[in-house]
């Protein structure tokens, strides 16, 4: 089964950048520590959920930009594997 592309081009440019992974770690980072702070607050402890929750939030975010990172050099390292050179680079010779 083939992976579906995760950017999609929109008048040439890519929904996949790095301005939308910063907003989607601010976002995460906030929700988890919302979340943190109203069981926090429930539980009538100090700020342990927080910062629980923010660690666990940021660590499971670089996970996954570790994984998409490697898929997307896999996907590159084949492409690169299957095709061949059009013309040999500077210090390649015949």
């Amino acid at each position: 089964m083939k992976p579906i592309p995760r950017s999609v081009t929109t008048m040439g440019r890519s929904t996949d950048d790095k301005i939308g992974k910063g907003i989607d770690v601010a976002l995460v980072t906030l929700a988890f520590l919302g979340i943190g702070y109203l069981l926090d607050h429930w539980l009538g402890t100090k700020p342990l959920f927080m910062v629980g929750l923010v660690v666990v939030g940021l660590i499971g975010e670089f996970l996954r930009f570790w994984y998409d990172y490697d898929a997307r050099m896999k996907v590159l390292e084949a492409q690169r594997a299957a095709g061949t050179r059009a013309t040999p680079a500077q210090g390649d010779r015949p």
